[in-house]
């Protein structure tokens, strides 16, 4: 089913995507700038090849949060729902909560975690990173 396409938006729905291909990774983001982006105290990301992502409706607003590091919203809502990194070219994080039916990307790490706000409970035996998942799990 990796090639079976998968489709999700915005709130909304101004803004309509359809993604074909297998899912990259799968994490848990911890990260201030993540947090900030979305309103949430952690964002789950699902990663894919970029060329596989196709827009069915709307445009998305683009904002570059950091250096090497680009976000897309809809303009009209502001649900955020890509991530792209300079560091991994070629692939694109969409927000697993953005898609129609995000049961089917169960993260595999929590990642970032020195960022974790205090009050988050993390209890579930999923490896957790300090940072990205590159390093040596905590």
């Amino acid at each position: 089913m990796p090639d079976q396409p998968r489709q999700g938006g915005c709130l909304c729905g101004a803004v309509r995507f359809e993604i074909t291909g297998p899912v990259l990774y799968s994490c848990i983001c911890h990260c201030q700038s993540c947090r900030k982006a979305s309103g949430g105290a952690y964002v789950p990301w699902a990663t894919f090849e970029k060329a596989r992502l196709s827009l069915l409706a709307g445009d998305m607003q683009w904002f570059r949060s950091s250096p090497g590091v680009t976000r897309g919203h809809c303009p009209s809502c502001g649900t955020t729902l890509t991530y792209e990194d300079e560091d991994r070219t070629g692939q694109i994080d969409i927000t697993v909560s953005s898609f129609d039916d995000p049961t089917q990307f169960a993260p595999v790490a929590h990642i970032w975690v020195e960022d974790k706000l205090p009050w988050v409970c993390i209890d579930d035996e999923l490896p957790r990173y300090a940072k990205t998942a590159d390093a040596t799990a905590i």
